[in-house]
C-alpha cells in the first residue's frame, strides 16, 4: 500500500459525524467571512481591510492610515484595531489579552463550537499548538521546544540550506530546456517553496522518499491560518490535517525506535527540568506548526522579498556587491510586505493598554502590516529600501510570549535563498503571469514568473 494511501485510509477512518465539519465551517469562516464583508460595505474600517487583501495585490495603506488617525485603537464592529507600532507591541506582549478569537463560554455559540470542534483534527491554530496555548502550558512547551531550536542550531542548518539552494539552482537551469534557459520559470515553486520544505524535512529527519508527501502537506495545510475559507477548500484542509496526524504519529514512533541527528530527535528525547516530556499530543502539534506555520511563511517571505528586489535593480546590486547585508534585505522585505498581516487577541480580564479602558472578553486585532509602516517609527515608511537601518523594528514575527519560534530559521532561510539566487544569475526581471494567494490574513505569491539571466 502507497503512503498516500495509506493515510487517506486513516483519514477516513477518523472523519467525524458531517454536522460537526459543517458546523465549524459555518461558525468558523463563512459567518465570520459574511458578517466581515456586510460591515465593511456599512463602512467599518477593520471590514474593508479584510476584504482589500483579499481582492487586491497592494496593500491598504490608506486604510491603514485612516485607522492609525484614530487613536491608539479604531472601535469596529467587531474588535478594537490598532495599526500603531508601539500600541501593537503592547498588545502582544500584555499579560491580559491572550492569542485568538475567544468566546465567552457561556454563549450559545461558544457551546455550539465546543461540540463541533471535540472532533476537529488538530491543527496549528488549536490546542496545544504555541500559537494558541497560554502558560502554564505555553511556558512549559516553549522552554523544552527552545532547548531545541536555538539560535545555535539553526546556524548548525546554514551550510546545508546553502548546499541546498545551489542543488535546487542547478536542477532549474538544468531541466531548462536549452532554448528557453534563462527563460520564464514559477520562482514559487520551483525555489521559494522547495527550499524551505527540504530544510523543514531535515529538521523532520524525514526520508528522501517521503518529502513530496510532505511538500504537499504544507501546501494544503497552510490555509488552516487564514480566513473565510470556501467549503471545499475547508474540508480539503482538515482531510489534509488528518492525514498529516496519521503521518506524523507514525513518524514520530520511527524516530523513537531509531533517533538520529534531526531536530525531531532531539525534541523527542527533550526533558524539562523535572524530568518531563512533550507529551505525543504536544509533539505532533510542534511538529505541525513547523511544518503549516514555517513553511507558508517562508515561501511567502522568499517570494516577497524576490519580487521586490526586482522591482528595485538598484538595490539589488548593492547587495550582490556587499556594500548592504543581505540579511537587511531580508528584514526590510519583512517590515515592507510581510508574509502575516494581521493577529488577533482576547482581553480574559477587564484591563488597559494605550491608556485606553478593554473589557474582558473584547476582541483586539493587531495589524501587524500597518505598525510597519509606522511613520513614527520608520522614516518615509511606504518605500522599500535595504539600507534602511531600523527594517529590524518590523513586527512580522509578532511579539512577545508568542513570538514567532522560527523566526531565526526564516530570516536563515530567507537570506541564504536571496543571496544564493542573486549571486548566481546576473539580471533577475518580473515575467508576466504573477498571481498573489487568494488568502486574506496571509500574504504572498501562489505564481512568480521570472526571467533569469
Amino acid at each position: 500500500m502507497s503512503t498516500a494511501t495509506r493515510l487517506a485510509h486513516a483519514a477516513r477512518d477518523r472523519v467525524e459525524h458531517p454536522a460537526q465539519a459543517l458546523t465549524r465551517w459555518s461558525l468558523g469562516q463563512a459567518l465570520p467571512s459574511t458578517a466581515i464583508a456586510a460591515r465593511a460595505r456599512r463602512g467599518d474600517l477593520q471590514g474593508q481591510v479584510i476584504r482589500a487583501t483579499h481582492d487586491s495585490q497592494e496593500l491598504p495603506l490608506e486604510l491603514f492610515a485612516r485607522i492609525r488617525e484614530a487613536g491608539p485603537f479604531y472601535r469596529g464592529h467587531f474588535a478594537l484595531v490598532t495599526a500603531h507600532h508601539a500600541v501593537v507591541r503592547e498588545v502582544l506582549s500584555s499579560p491580559d489579552v491572550q492569542a485568538g478569537i475567544g468566546l465567552q463560554d457561556d454563549r450559545p455559540i461558544a457551546r455550539l463550537l465546543g461540540w463541533a470542534g471535540r472532533s476537529a483534527p488538530m491543527g496549528p491554530l488549536s490546542e496545544p499548538s504555541l500559537l494558541v496555548t497560554e502558560p502554564p502550558d505555553h511556558t512549559r512547551m516553549r522552554k523544552l521546544v527552545t532547548r531545541v531550536f536555538t539560535v545555535r542550531a539553526v546556524e548548525g542548518l546554514r551550510a546545508r540550506t546553502e548546499q541546498v539552494a545551489e542543488e535546487l539552482l542547478d536542477d532549474l537551469v538544468r531541466e531548462a530546456p536549452r532554448t528557453r534557459r534563462g527563460g520564464p520559470v514559477d520562482l514559487v515553486d520551483a525555489y521559494a517553496a522547495a527550499l524551505p520544505v527540504t530544510v523543514i524535512c531535515e529538521i523532520l529527519g524525514v526520508p528522501l522518499e517521503e518529502r513530496d508527501v510532505v511538500r504537499r502537506f504544507g501546501t494544503l495545510a497552510a490555509p488552516s491560518l487564514d480566513l473565510g475559507l470556501p467549503l471545499v477548500r475547508f474540508r480539503q484542509v482538515e482531510r489534509t490535517l488528518r492525514e498529516f496526524d496519521a503521518w506524523l504519529r507514525d513518524h514520530i514512533e520511527q524516530v523513537r525506535r531509531s533517533p538520529g541527528q534531526d531536530l525531531l530527535s532531539q525534541l523527542v528525547a527533550v526533558r524539562d527540568d523535572d524530568g518531563a516530556r512533550l507529551s505525543d499530543a504536544e509533539l505532533i502539534s510542534t511538529a505541525g506548526l513547523v511544518l503549516a506555520a514555517g513553511f507558508e511563511t517562508t515561501v511567502n517571505l522568499i517570494g516577497n522579498a524576490t519580487a521586490l528586489l526586482a522591482e528595485h535593480p538598484e538595490q539589488r546590486a548593492a547587495l550582490v556587491a556587499g556594500e548592504v547585508p543581505w540579511l537587511r534585505a531580508v528584514d526590510e522585505a519583512l517590515r515592507f510586505d510581510p508574509p502575516v498581516l494581521l493577529t488577533g487577541r482576547t482581553a480574559v480580564r477587564d484591563t488597559e493598554i494605550a491608556g485606553v479602558p478593554i473589557r474582558k472578553g473584547r476582541v483586539v486585532t493587531a495589524l501587524l502590516a500597518a505598525a510597519n509602516r509606522d511613520p513614527l517609527v520608520f522614516t518615509d515608511p511606504d518605500t522599500f529600501d535595504v539600507r534602511r537601518e531600523n527594517a529590524g523594528d518590523h513586527l512580522a514575527f509578532s511579539g512577545g510570549r508568542h513570538y514567532c519560534l522560527g523566526a531565526a530559521l526564516a530570516r536563515m532561510e530567507g537570506e541564504v535563498a536571496l543571496r544564493t539566487l542573486h549571486e548566481r544569475f546576473g539580471s533577475l526581471t518580473l515575467a508576466p503571469g504573477a498571481r498573489r494567494r487568494d488568502t486574506r490574513i496571509l500574504r504572498g505569491w501562489a505564481r512568480l514568473p521570472v526571467e533569469l539571466g
